[in-house]
């Protein structure tokens, strides 16, 4: 469940998120790769995959807004977890 404590979301640096824990935050968000690619315009299953198999880095706008939307969806220490763990 959603709460509003954001700061460790804010704090986040992008460059640390590892392909794995993009993964993991948006499974644990609640998002199908499909799901994603309806909310995010412009944004396609496949630049989801790769981000997530490391294969390819989005610019750092399309990844904040990814962040976003899955930190909609956990609270900042399910956030600063996965990232710290993962």
């Amino acid at each position: 469940m959603a709460t509003d404590d954001a700061e460790p979301v804010e704090s986040t640096d992008l460059d640390d998120v590892s392909p794995m824990a993009w993964r993991l935050l948006r499974v644990a968000a609640g998002y199908e790769q499909r799901e994603v690619e309806r909310e995010v315009d412009d944004l396609m299953q496949a630049h989801l995959s790769m981000l997530e198999n490391g294969n390819r880095a989005l610019s750092r706008p399309r990844r904040q807004l990814l962040l976003d939307l899955y930190a909609a969806e956990l609270d900042g220490d399910q956030v600063a977890a996965i990232v710290g763990n993962f």
